[in-house]
């Protein structure tokens, strides 16, 4: 029988070569928000490597959304140049690019993971953060400021205006990232959004956020290219949000148009009590498709191709998204379609090692 994880999905305009997606995950190697040849080389050799969709890591739609000062960033019309080139190399691949638009709220200005990854105040090169409310993410740290209606209203114009960039800089799919405790998530969960506005208390005011930027986004994004949102299914608290509203929520993003749920989970509360294992995340993204019908991508500690495979041919999922293994096999797909004597076509650079 044929490989289903190396079979076509058509989203939209675009078809996807096969079901293996290079995960967005963050490289803190920018300066000032703007990509270089270590992003080319990295998001480069996993197109070459054979995959089907290459998201770029969370890119911050504002300097005060970046995870760190090293994030990538689309706030800047400069910042295009770099992220064209790379992605005309990607598309030569026969690959398709994408990128995660991210505003990072309560959990921005920290140092890369090599430097400690703690908080930075302004003197270490850090910012003042935002968020829903004035809660931190960690006790012992600096309140983020607790955004009011004209500081929303410059997340929703961010996001879209980074989205325009995005289609200028020639990225096919675009995924925003509602997940892993950053700012929209922060919006969707009680654990974290106190507030007494529209924007908190009930499910329908904590994800109105998100459906304005979705608005916004979908004002510049064309409407025959493939639109995303990574949420986290669960925060793996107690008072926190959930599975069930997590399918709520989807059934709201399809009938807006989303195409596509990346399943994530976690992220909010340093407190969470996630059970780790192989294809641990995989029965919130089983159960996102089940009960609403859209397309979903399942992530986590997904390691080999007979795992994959069974993950698409047994519907659980539309697309696999890979992190730590593509870092660690930048071939991933060259040498899972050997593993499940699936027929894929090779870099002519590379075709004398088929053998």
């Amino acid at each position: 029988m044929s490989s289903q994880l190396f079979s076509s999905l058509p989203i939209k305009s675009i078809v996807l070569k096969n079901r293996i997606t290079i995960s967005p995950m963050c490289q803190y190697s920018a300066k000032d928000g703007f990509a270089n040849d270590w992003h080319l080389v990295h998001l480069g050799s996993r197109a070459s490597g054979g995959a089907g969709l290459i998201i770029q890591e969370a890119t911050a739609v504002a300097p005060e959304g970046r995870i760190s000062p090293e994030d990538l960033g689309l706030w800047n019309d400069n910042q295009i140049e770099k992220l064209l080139t790379i992605n005309q190399f990607i598309i030569s691949q026969n690959s398709i690019p994408g990128i995660q638009l991210a505003h990072a709220g309560r959990k921005a200005s920290v140092s890369a993971p090599w430097i400690g990854n703690k908080k930075l105040d302004e003197n270490q090169g850090g910012w003042e953060t935002v968020a829903p409310s004035a809660i931190a993410y960690h006790s012992d740290e600096k309140k983020p400021v607790a955004l009011d209606k004209t500081g929303i209203q410059k997340v929703i114009s961010d996001f879209k205006s980074a989205t325009k960039r995005a289609l200028k800089a020639g990225f096919q799919v675009l995924e925003i990232h509602a997940a892993h405790g950053y700012l929209l998530h922060q919006f969707l969960s009680p654990l974290s959004n106190f507030r007494t506005d529209e924007y908190g208390g009930p499910f329908e005011n904590r994800i109105r956020l998100l459906l304005e930027v979705l608005e916004a986004v979908q004002s510049e994004w064309p409407k025959n290219l493939p639109l995303f949102v990574r949420i986290s299914a669960t925060d793996w608290a107690d008072g926190g949000w959930n599975i069930d509203e997590s399918v709520q929520l989807s059934k709201i993003l399809k009938e807006k148009g989303v195409d596509l749920i990346d399943v994530s989970s976690g992220g909010l509360v340093s407190h969470q009590q996630i059970s780790l294992g192989p294809n641990y995340q995989v029965p919130f993204a089983e159960k996102i498709k089940k009960e609403t019908g859209i397309l979903t991508g399942a992530v986590g500690l997904i390691t080999e191709a007979i795992q994959a495979e069974e993950i698409i041919s047994s519907g659980k999922a539309d697309l696999v998204l890979f992190a730590r293994e593509s870092l660690r096999n930048p071939n991933l797909a060259l040498n899972f379609a050997k593993e499940l004597s699936a027929t894929i076509s090779w870099p002519k650079q590379y075709e004398r090692a088929k053998i």
